[in-house]
């Protein structure tokens, strides 16, 4: 895997510390139309950091995890949407009746949030190890 530089880790870091303050304060109720802001800026940070990391070897079930992580990082994205829409129910209008809105859209922030963090769990580790792997041979 391309290593990232100081500067991007440190973005990396950093996008991943406002992703976990914005839908922390989000879901605990604290000034949600302000971090709901904060946890899509960390998202944007972190999926393009995340990006930037390639991996420049043959093996293809790390090409086939990097593209999995790439996924999870869309739905981080998403969810920060779905998290900000949820704030300030921008697509409401978009819907016949508020229930229907209610039932497709309103927090569901939450449902993409948790695939996403369970591709980005699985991933990490399997990366980890098929890497522990390649250096092996």
């Amino acid at each position: 895997m391309k290593q990232l530089s100081k500067l991007q880790s440190t973005l990396f870091l950093i996008g991943g510390v406002l992703m976990v303050v914005g839908a922390g304060c989000y879901a605990f109720l604290v000034a949600q139309q302000v971090v709901c802001w904060v946890y899509l800026v960390g998202a944007l940070i972190f999926a393009s950091m995340q990006v930037n990391q390639t991996y420049e070897g043959n093996n293809p079930t790390i090409k086939r995890l990097k593209r999995i992580m790439t996924t999870a990082d869309i739905f981080f994205v998403l969810s920060g949407l779905l998290m900000v829409d949820s704030a300030y129910m921008f697509l409401r209008d978009s819907f016949s009746d508020t229930v229907t809105y209610l039932n497709l859209i309103y927090n569901k922030w939450v449902l993409m949030l948790l695939v996403a963090a369970i591709l980005e769990m699985y991933t990490m580790h399997r990366i980890g190890s098929e890497l522990k792997k390649e250096e092996a041979e």
